[in-house]
């Protein structure tokens, strides 16, 4: 028996996977802050210090119950959640309270949150990394006919180690290392350019020959694409000099129609080299090991190309593949440890770029990013399939806990890490700063960390009105 889902069915089957994705996220967002505050609850019982309540969620409590010393609560609002230990923000007489405790198992009891982020980060990254269809290395197999990179140095077999001084142990780190290079003007008058224009120059002329022309099908264009242009770009590559260059690109221009048996229309003429005023690239020395030595490439040019034609702004693509690693134990486990690392070294190199300027104030986002960002990587997913939404949702919550645990840690006041600035203090001159201090400061920083988000989500919903918010996927 054959069935068939009319529009309404459809809505409904639309309506329902969406309940069932925002579920998921809530679920898991729920469960990062469960294991960040489970981190600090767990350490504070095995310290002696008395917990008074463990809630998740924030506002009236749903659920609760009292176990021993101990209240325990699932609260309306799946926001947050919350370890309230004695003696933590006040003043307290009993033997068990944080403050009484000893110095070193305060620490423990501070960065145990943010280890426990990180830990589910790496449940999350080996859930996705199982789910992988492949795993990829870091070693170079092919080049596009048209690429930069191969133009600019780089060879099949190089195994790249950093870019632009960003260390690279898999795919996502070699991802972000391309992404964060500076986009410079480089001399728009150099051989390079100029043979990069004339590797260009013949691939678009070769789609021509489909979407203007109408002289070659499919089929054809992909055997033109990876064979004669590919044989072409190579030898232009090759070339010592503008006019080689430019001769090798008509020649291959003329083998698209020795092979696909197609004669030239009556108006052809081959393409001309525009020689532009300014030219910009995405550059960065490359580290890579060579036939089993270590070397630097200089000046490595990635494709760098405008994804509107009306605006100045600049993206930079990968022009290259990329080995295909055999997936196994050892391999899924090895890519789910460079994957968290990845994921931290990604969090610390958005603050320095926050910190030298590269990155605006504008580009940081709150809850409501936090949001946006995971509608858009779900229904980019779903574009698939919804086990794909699903994984999508899963490795952007693997980098919001991985987050949650390195910003926790950040030494600013009233954040884990500046809390165990104060007891880093404490043990050094074995004296604890005040407590009226500690705590003023920490409701200061409380007030400014508020404000941040606050101002932020504010900035978020203007960009989600004015349709600026940048999209993923």
């Amino acid at each position: 028996m054959r069935y068939c889902l009319n529009g309404v069915d459809l809505f409904f089957m639309q309506v329902l996977t969406t309940i069932g994705l925002i579920v998921i996220g809530v679920l898991l967002f729920e469960f990062i802050i469960f294991a960040h505050e489970f981190g600090h609850f767990i350490t504070a019982k095995r310290s002696g210090v008395q917990v008074n309540e463990f809630a998740l969620g924030m506002g009236p409590k749903l659920i609760s119950f009292k176990k021993g010393e101990t209240r325990y609560s699932l609260r309306a609002f799946p926001i947050g959640g919350f370890c309230s230990m004695e003696g933590e923000d006040q003043t307290s007489d009993n033997p068990r309270a944080f403050t009484n405790a000893k110095v070193w198992k305060r620490m423990i009891i501070i960065v145990a949150g943010a280890v426990m982020n990180i830990l589910v980060g790496f449940v999350l990254m080996f859930v996705v990394t199982v789910n992988q269809a492949e795993i990829i290395g870091t070693t170079i197999t092919s080049f596009e006919p048209y690429s930069y990179t191969a133009n600019s140095g780089l060879m099949a077999g190089d195994k790249i180690l950093s870019v632009g001084g960003y260390s690279v142990a898999n795919s996502r780190d070699l991802a972000m290392g391309i992404q964060v290079l500076p986009c410079e003007e480089v001399d728009p008058a150099s051989l390079t350019v100029y043979k990069q224009d004339c590797c260009y120059d013949s691939m678009t002329y070769l789609y021509g020959m489909r979407d203007t022309l109408k002289l070659i099908d499919d089929k054809t264009l992909s055997y033109l694409y990876y064979n004669t242009l590919a044989d072409g770009c190579k030898k232009i590559n090759a070339a010592q000099s503008k006019d080689e260059a430019y001769s090798l690109m008509k020649q291959t221009i003329d083998s698209f129609y020795t092979t696909a048996k197609v004669s030239k229309p009556k108006d052809f003429k081959y393409p001309e080299i525009e020689v532009r005023d300014k030219r910009l690239r995405y550059v960065g020395d490359v580290k890579v090991v060579r036939n089993g030595e270590k070397m630097t490439v200089e000046d490595v040019q990635f494709f760098t190309y405008k994804p509107d034609a009306k605006k100045d702004d600049t993206s930079v693509g990968v022009d290259f593949y990329l080995e295909q690693r055999d997936k196994n134990f050892g391999t899924v486990i090895e890519e789910t440890f460079t994957g968290t690392v990845s994921l931290a070294k990604t969090v610390w190199k958005s603050f320095e770029l926050l910190v030298t300027g590269r990155f605006h104030f504008s580009d940081m986002s709150g809850p409501v990013g936090i949001t946006k960002a995971v509608s858009d990587v779900a229904s980019a997913g779903l574009k698939s399939s919804f086990g794909d939404a699903v994984l999508n949702i899963v490795m952007i919550m693997a980098l919001i806990t991985v987050n949650l645990g390195i910003v926790n840690m950040l030494p600013f006041p009233a954040l884990d890490g500046g809390r165990f600035v104060f007891l880093l203090i404490e043990a050094i001159f074995r004296r604890p700063i005040p407590r009226k201090v500690e705590y003023i400061v920490n409701g200061i920083g409380l007030a400014l960390l508020i404000l941040l988000i606050v101002i932020i989500s504010i900035n978020d919903v203007g960009k989600l009105i004015t349709g600026n918010f940048p999209s993923i996927g």
